[in-house]
Formats: structure tokens, sequence, C-alpha cells
């Protein structure tokens, strides 16, 4: 599970912040290392603004430590094209139609039309696809069918039938379709599913499956496409020889050459079930990779790979593929290893029912890394901290991996302010207070999520996988359960007792005012006035948010005032908010742990789906003077491998000049797939 700056509270809140502070934790992360003149902004279009990031410490690997780096790197961009198609099913076919066009139109490039050409495209780049990254609908053109077909004959490119008309027309409008009481998987555009499957097909398929251990469920459906043929439903095994075959063939051999310098046996062998897995697709296998990756602690590498977040499909069950290789960040990884060391305190110590309580809470690693490069469902848009693996199982009896990207947020923190903080603020004291301690709230509340959170709690015996039990809503409950842990021990003295802190309450407070501002008020800045709230994480933020306002009505723990014709929401009593959040997480983890479908749905459905629409007009017209986009993603670095006497002798870091010199040289080295799939 992971935490995206675009989706999560953190980078959220890094928008809506100030960076004047520079004395918190999040100021150590390397920061020496990296360069102070680095210009971190790349450009920004539509609703989007690209940057860069650094690789500090890179110097200080070994030559065989990078190489580990390049092949771990190499391999996950040879995937990058599953991503695409993963999406939707026309998206490489039109991908490639308009990048033609792009390298190869010599007419008028400053007329309008070609500027809304060249935004649409880099819009497609950004989102893997023609479907918004966050919002999930499809992004219109500003320009014409007639437009592009003229571009189209005028560079002898291809684009006819659905793949043409689908850019215009109203087919296939939501990649991901969350909403309540529809056929969730027949709406969705996204290519986990043949055309003539159904909620009922899935469900009735995956009911019949029947693990080999009870105790240990396999995660059926996560790596395959599940399509209808002559009324027989059959599932597409991504795998060596199957669907995807011939970008994975290329993900192995790269994995085979990361596994030769591997740092130590541990790791070695943990690449060596990855290797197995893509070959056999078997789950089994992927398992038996996931117990031992995550015990696979030792050494300055680390890397995610393969298909593993489920939150583009509806139901819950398949997974995107992304990859992110890491290099750990001793110094700050040290800092923070107290949140891990101090697990089984916090499990002992939560609000939970006691049958919900982990009674020994074991593996849970820690470490703050640096990114040394992205791909599939984790770039452009990138996360800012990951907790895996997410197997219930695999998290109680083994443990589990927790990161905090900390070169990314590094950038996000960097890349300048908006001022969006002084116009949404209640008044001065909260102003400061978000300043002087925003960036170490939003810091801790990351990590509590993904070390703490997502490590938390425990399934009732006999109950199923939360995607089985809670269907559409398992995603954003468990997200918003890992938020209410985060959020339940920011306003605890235990943290400055173990010297993360300085002054518990003041950063506990500036956490919640942060969260509520986000959740009832800023993000909605990234709808359309009108839209529900549809994205995973977003809902949850907005469902925990209102909960506690709702249920803090009669006792004015938060009140909506009016200044000056303006909205805010003032929190009055932290210490009953506080007590509010508990009773929160205690009823989620109750949620889950019971599997109860029509309590998660009351929730979700009551309090995180529908907005209040007067004041998502007023924000939208108050977030009108702030240029900047609300949304952010990165161009990668450029590992680049010089050759001498037939061995890699020095790999060296550069950055790329534009973000389309990044995605044309991507789709020139690394399109291993045919357009159709």
């Amino acid at each position: 599970m992971k935490l995206k700056p675009i989706f999560l509270f953190l980078c959220i809140a890094f928008f809506f912040s100030c960076n004047e502070d520079k004395k918190t934790i999040a100021k150590s992360e390397g920061e020496t290392e990296i360069k102070k003149d680095f210009d971190f902004n790349v450009e920004q279009f539509a609703d989007i603004k690209i940057l860069h990031y650094q690789i500090p410490g890179w110097d200080q690997l070994s030559l065989k430590e990078q190489k580990l780096v390049y092949y771990l790197t190499q391999a996950g961009l040879s995937g990058r094209d599953i991503m695409w198609d993963q999406n939707y099913r026309h998206n490489l076919k039109i991908r490639n139609a308009l990048e033609n066009i792009y390298k190869n139109y010599k007419g008028d490039k400053t007329s309008g039309n070609w500027t809304a050409f060249e935004t649409y495209l880099k819009r497609v780049w950004f989102s893997n696809g023609i479907h918004h990254h966050y919002s999930n609908d499809k992004i219109k053109p500003e320009f014409s069918a007639d437009y592009l077909n003229e571009l189209l004959a005028e560079t002898n490119t291809s684009l006819e039938g659905e793949p043409f008309e689908v850019i215009f027309n109203d087919k296939d409008a939501k990649k991901v379709n969350q909403g309540k009481g529809v056929d969730n998987v027949a709406l969705s555009a996204v290519n986990f599913y043949g055309p003539n499957v159904t909620n009922d097909d899935v469900i009735s398929f995956y009911k019949q499956k029947k693990s080999p251990n009870a105790d240990k469920p396999l995660s059926y459906g996560l790596n395959s496409q599940l399509v209808k043929e002559n009324g027989i439903l059959k599932e597409r095994v991504y795998k060596s020889g199957g669907l995807y075959g011939a970008a994975i063939d290329e993900i192995i051999k790269w994995l085979e050459l990361a596994k030769g310098v591997a740092e130590n046996e541990a790791q070695g062998d943990a690449l060596d079930l990855l290797i197995a897995y893509y070959k056999t697709g078997n789950l089994q296998t992927w398992d038996d990779y996931n117990v031992a990756w995550t015990a696979a602690t030792a050494g300055n590498i680390d890397y995610i790979n393969s298909f593993i977040e489920v939150y583009n499909d509806p139901l819950g069950y398949r997974g995107s593929y992304e990859t992110i290789v890491q290099i750990n960040d001793f110094d700050m990884s040290q800092k923070m290893k107290v949140l891990s060391d101090n697990a089984q305190w916090f499990e002992d110590n939560s609000p939970l029912i006691e049958a919900h309580k982990k009674k020994n809470v074991v593996g849970v690693t820690y470490k703050v890394v640096t990114v040394a490069g992205e791909a599939g469902d984790a770039s452009p848009s990138t996360p800012i901290g990951v907790n895996l693996p997410n197997a219930n199982w695999i998290r109680k009896e083994v443990g589990s991996k927790s990161v905090s990207l900390g070169n990314i947020i590094h950038a996000y923190n960097n890349a300048g302010s908006t001022g969006r903080l002084k116009e949404f603020v209640h008044d001065d004291e909260e102003y400061e207070l978000e300043k002087t301690y925003g960036q170490l709230a939003d810091k801790l509340h990351t990590a509590l999520h993904e070390v703490i959170g997502h490590a938390s709690g425990q399934l009732n015996p006999g109950v199923g996988e939360t995607k089985e039990t809670l269907k559409n809503y398992a995603s954003t409950l468990e997200e918003g359960r890992a938020d209410l842990v985060g959020l339940y021990y920011l306003y605890n003295p235990k943290l400055q007792e173990l010297g993360l802190v300085e002054d518990w309450k003041k950063v506990g407070i500036a956490a919640y005012d942060g969260y509520i501002r986000n959740g009832l008020m800023m993000q909605l800045i990234r709808l359309n006035l009108g839209d529900d709230v549809e994205e995973a994480h977003m809902r949850n933020r907005q469902w925990v948010s209102a909960w506690v306002f709702e249920k803090g009505k009669k006792d004015k723990v938060i009140e909506k005032v009016t200044k000056d014709g303006k909205t805010y929401f003032n929190i009055y009593d932290y210490e009953k908010l506080h007590a509010l959040f508990g009773e929160l997480l205690r009823e989620t983890q109750r949620i889950k742990s019971e599997g109860d479908y029509a309590a998660v749905e009351a929730l979700v459905e009551g309090y995180g789906v529908k907005v209040d629409q007067d004041i998502h007009a007023e924000v939208l017209k108050r977030n009108e003077q702030f240029p900047s986009p609300p949304y952010s993603g990165f161009v990668n670095p450029v590992l680049v491998a010089d050759n001498e006497y037939g061995e890699i002798s020095t790999i060296r870091i550069e950055q790329p000049k534009s973000f389309a010199e990044q995605m044309l040289n991507y789709s020139e080295r690394y399109s291993f797939l045919p357009e159709v799939n």
C-alpha cells in the first residue's frame, strides 16, 4: 500500500504550506549531499507541474551497488508499457499515433490548436493513458476531431475506428467507476476485464477459488486479466509466454543481471523467486517471494517491482504494474527506526477492541530511502511512502517493509510554495503553527500511517480478505484506517518521549488543523464543480474529516465559521477531536476485522462521496488566484552506463532536459508490447 503525494496527506499539505521552516526532521534527509542551486522545476501544463529529483549519495555507492541500481531500474522501465495497456485497451495505439504526430509534424506550431494538441499529449503521458491520473475521468482534448485528422494526414499516421473516436466521444468515460449501485466492472474502462465481464462474474469466479492453505490465502486475480470467451470466464495470466510476455521477458533479463550483483544471499534469493514468478505466474511463488523480500532487510539497495497495488481495480483484485528502485538513507532511517522498534507499544495502546489487536507485531521495518528510478504506476505521479507486502497473513506472520521516499519529499518541499495556505487558514495562530510544525507533522503522519497504521489490527478468525468482504470500499477503508492510526498518535506525548518531537502538542495541533482543512475544503480544488468524490484516498480524507465534524457538533469540537464572506473550519477542542479520531479508528478496524460491508458502505457513502456544493464553488473561486497546478510529478534522472572492454566501468546521472524528451526516449527504448494485447 502506498501514500501518493497527489493522493495523500503529506504532499497535499505541501501544496498549501510555506517552506520557511528548515529545522524539522525533514531537513536532515541527506540534504548536505544535495546541490543547493538545483532547479527542481521542469515545466507545467494544464493542472500539472513536472519536477526533477536528485539522487544524493550516488557517488558513495560502490560500482557493484550502482550496477544493481542500474539493472533494477532497467528492469522496471522494461515493463512501462504494461501499465499503459492495463489502464485502457487503446492506450498504446493512441500514444503511438500522438507521438508520431509530435515528432513528424512540420506545420504551424504557433497555433492554438497545436498548443492544445501538445498539452493533451503531455497530459496523456502523465496519466499513462487517456484517463486522468487522479479523477479517472477521460481527458478532454481542446482541439477538434477535424484538426486531429489533419495532423494524422500530414504526418502519414494511422488512427482509425474506436481508438480515434474514443478521444472525442463519451464512451469509456471513467477509468475506474466506484459508484454505488452500479456494475463497477462493466462501467470501468480499465483493461483488467474483458468487455462483457460484470461484477457478478468476478465475484462468482473467485468465490470458487480455494487456497491450499486457508490461513494463507493466495492473491487470486492479482496478475491476470479476466475475460469471457464463448460465455466462459478465463484468466489471461501476466507471465513469460503469457499476457505481456514480451515485456516480462525483458524484465526477467535485467533481473537476472541484478541477481548477479546482489548485495547478499537473502537479496539474491528474493530476486530469484521474483524471476520465477514472472516466468510462471504462480501465485504461491508470489507469496514465497514476498516472504523472502520482506525478510531481506540488509544492504544499501532495495526495490519494488511487479503487479502490486489494486486501487485501479474497482473490485480490488488486480495489481497495477509498478517499480521503485531505492537507496537507503542510513542516517534518517536510524532516526526514524524508533517507530518500528516501538510498534508493539502503539498496538497495545491503541483504542481498538482487544480482539482486533495483534498480540505480536513482527517484522515492521521503516526506512527513509532515496529513489533512483520509478516506472509504471509509480511514475510520473509518484508515491511518497510505501508499505508492503499487502497480504494480511504475511504482515501478521512475517512483517512488512515501510519506506518514506526522502528525496521525493525533499523535491516537493523545495519546488516553491504557492501561498494557498494563508488563504485557507482560519487565523494567524493556525498559519504560524503550520509554518513552524507543518512539515514535521506531515512527515510523522506519513511514518505512522505506513509503519504503524497498515501493520496494525487483525481480521477475526474465518473472515475473508477485505477485497472479498468490503469489495469496492476496501481500499478507501484501509487508507482511512491507516490515516486514523497516524492521527490518533500524532496528538500524543509518546512522540516526545521517543525523541521525535520537541513539543508534541503543537505538532499534533498543526497536524489536526491541516487534516481537517484539507479533508473538508482544500482537496476540493481537484474536483470539477458538481462531481462526487471517487478516488479512494480522497474519499478517505473526506469521510474521516466529515465524520468527526458531524459527531463533534454537539460539543463544538469543530465549527464551520464565516469570516469576511469566506468559510473556514476552526478546531476548538483538540482533546475531544483526538478522542473522536480514536472512536472512528476503533470502528474502522471493527469493520475490517468483521468484514462488515453494510457499515463500510454507510460510512463511505454517508460521509465520503457527496460534496457540499456551496463550499466547493467557494473553494474553486478562492483558488483561482493561485497559478500553481494542484498536481505534481517527476521526470526520472537518467542512469547512463559507460562500457569499457565490454564491462560497465562507470554509471553517470543525467537530468532530462524536458518532459517530452524523457517520454519520447522511453517510447523508443522500452516499447516491447504490441498495440493490442
